[in-house]
């Protein structure tokens, strides 16, 4: 019996940045569900994931939303948020922040080594 594949959801608008990642994380045995913005992204709430990863800065609804809705509706699934701005999760209320920030540039081991480290 082979071991289970955690599902990622990614949220990204950027499509080079989102293909990237889905092949990136796919090699590395995730099971990757992608939304190319924030409202497809929120179509996913009712779906369960071990982990979202979403840009911060994206059309329609941001990565602010959709960190503020999973986490009301799935407050133990981790979050990481993607960012190529300032974003001070600090700032926020309790509920709207992500469980980790990287910034963009990043290097994709930093992110297998966060995703490891969060489910």
């Amino acid at each position: 019996m082979g071991k289970i594949k955690k599902r990622l959801l990614v949220i990204e608008d950027d499509q080079k940045i989102l293909s990237v990642l889905k092949d990136y994380l796919t090699y590395f045995g995730y099971d990757v569900v992608t939304a190319s913005d924030g409202l497809q992204g929120l179509e996913e709430i009712k779906k369960d994931y071990d982990l979202v990863i979403t840009d911060i800065s994206m059309p329609y609804v941001s990565g602010i939303g959709i960190i503020s809705v999973f986490k009301q509706n799935h407050p133990d699934t981790p979050i990481i948020a993607i960012t190529g701005y300032g974003y001070h999760p600090e700032k926020l209320p309790h509920g709207k922040k992500a469980d980790h920030v990287i910034h963009k540039p990043f290097k994709m081991q930093e992110l297998r080594e966060t995703i490891e480290n969060l489910i």
